[in-house]
């Protein structure tokens, strides 16, 4: 039997009977500070923190069990409970997967992928096949799921691989692509360059979107997708060249040249054929979404964030509304008017949505809720501001907290741990009379920088099942890359430029 599996069915066993008894318990444990409703909050979060990290059920069927639970405990009712899985954030990731899904399903990804592998620059050069494959997927994954795209990208890199081991075979060397440094750092650059270009937009990964409610639910402040854009294009590019020198240095070729990668790429390239009507039609939808969630940053430098122009877009065309704008327009747009065929169909919508994603979303706002309508957020706040010293600075907040969600991120969904840690720095920071958004943004950057693992996120379990990575390298390169990413580029980040675009 694989360890592995071994090891994750004894951790949910246990995660399954032993959650329960340590929420009771601590739910019977006197707590004077906190009101009873606070108390059962307290009692749940436990249980589902705890489901989160051992995983008995699926994640996002625990997100449920939170709010259920406090319905049926009267800490409130069910319209009040539930009433973060209608948020307005909720319908911007719909209209984002909705985007994304027919991007994938009329192929303009791999358009977009093979005609960046394709560019002059690139050639057959091995650093610079990696450096494209790179490109191509964080720029994907700014935009669509970080798991879809892997999922794209991961054939394409297999197939360098195969004309690599094609290229040496014709000069009689077989080589073990299994144990070969390159076919490593292949799939490494692939995973980590979805995760660093996922930093990039609102939408492009679920802690940024988690942290955004999170803001907008318990501090009542807004960040546009405008302003996200001005620190997320930043930490991704900075994010994506640390990783790429990191991999690149330990996992390098010992040619410069990769025969036959370019009759692949293009070949592959030749076998998409001439642009669609799709196609054609998805890029229209898309850029009316991106072009309706910038215009509101373009009014703000132009004409203010208070003119009279500015207000009311912002009014009729919120973030939500923008994604759902382009989304549904993909439902109107013909592919053939005459056999009333559109560019997206409703069954493949259904099957492109993350509904997981969106479920988890809802229920770790729900949770966020409850826990600041309680009081129980600021019970948490004081502890730790009062286990920090009393009065802690806001570079050891950002600190503290992009560490604490870094490693939870590396033990368990970064979307669960970003649930479970972004309530919690939020308020802390409130109650430390500071802004809350440096903290909050820090938290969803580390939330992403889960190199380690393969547990951390899809895209590192996605090539790690390849084979091709061996588990001790996936732990010492991701190692290096989370402790600079963190120091370099998150705190910094989040200490000036944030505070500086926010205040």
């Amino acid at each position: 039997m694989n360890q592995s599996s071994a090891f994750d069915r004894k951790r949910r066993r246990i995660g399954l009977f032993l959650s329960p008894l340590c929420a009771l318990l601590l739910f019977l444990t006197p707590i004077p500070e906190l009101t009873p409703a606070a108390h059962k909050v307290l009692a749940i979060m436990c249980l589902v923190a705890l489901w989160w990290i051992t995983e008995p059920i699926p994640i996002p069927v625990t997100a449920l069990v939170g709010p259920t639970l406090a319905v049926i405990t009267g800490v409130m009712p069910a319209f009040k409970a539930f009433a973060a899985f209608a948020n307005p954030l909720i319908f911007l990731f719909i209209g984002g997967f909705l985007l994304a899904t027919a991007m994938m399903h009329n192929h303009l990804d791999r358009r977009f992928a093979f005609w960046l592998l394709s560019r002059s620059w690139v050639g057959s050069n091995p650093k610079r096949i990696m450096l494209a494959i790179g490109l191509a997927t964080a720029l994907c994954s700014g935009w669509v799921s970080n798991t879809a795209t892997v999922a794209m990208m991961f054939p394409i890199a297999t197939g360098l691989l195969m004309a690599i081991k094609d290229m040496f075979a014709h000069h009689g060397k077989h080589i073990d692509l299994h144990k070969h440094k390159y076919a490593t750092g292949l799939m490494l650059m692939t995973a980590y360059a979805a995760s660093t270009g996922g930093v990039l937009t609102p939408i492009g990964t679920a802690p940024n979107m988690i942290m955004l409610g999170f803001l907008g639910q318990m501090a009542s402040i807004h960040i546009t997708f405008f302003e996200w854009m001005i620190w997320g294009a930043i930490a991704s590019i900075i994010y994506f060249c640390l990783a790429y020198i990191v991999i690149i240095r330990q996992y390098p070729l010992e040619v410069g040249e990769i025969e036959g990668a370019q009759e692949f790429i293009d070949k592959r390239r030749r076998e998409l054929g001439p642009w669609t009507r799709a196609q054609k039609n998805t890029v229209l939808a898309f850029l009316v979404a991106i072009i309706l969630w910038i215009l509101p940053g373009v009014f703000g430098i132009w004409l203010g964030p208070d003119h009279v122009v500015t207000t009311m877009y912002n009014q009729l065309f919120p973030e939500s509304m923008a994604a759902m704008t382009g989304a549904l327009l993909l439902f109107f747009l013909p592919v053939n008017a005459k056999k009333m065929q559109y560019t997206l169909a409703w069954k493949e919508a259904v099957q492109g949505v993350e509904w997981g994603t969106i479920l988890l979303f809802g229920g770790g706002l729900a949770m966020g809720s409850m826990m600041y309508a309680t009081g129980l957020s600021d019970w948490f706040g004081g502890l730790i501001i009062e286990s920090l010293g009393g009065n802690p600075s806001e570079i050891v907040l950002i600190a503290v907290f992009s560490v604490l969600s870094l490693l939870l991120s590396e033990l368990t969904s970064h979307t669960a741990a970003t649930n479970m840690i972004g309530p919690l720095g939020i308020m802390t920071a409130m109650a430390a009379g500071l802004h809350p958004a440096p903290v909050a943004v820090a938290i969803a950057l580390s939330s992403s920088l889960g190199f380690m693992l393969p547990v951390s996120t899809p895209p590192n379990a996605i090539v790690y099942a390849s084979g091709y990575i061996p588990l001790t390298k996936m732990i010492k390169t991701g190692f290096y890359i989370d402790l600079i990413g963190i120091a370099l580029v998150t705190i910094p980040l989040a200490l000036y430029l944030v505070k500086w675009v926010v205040s």
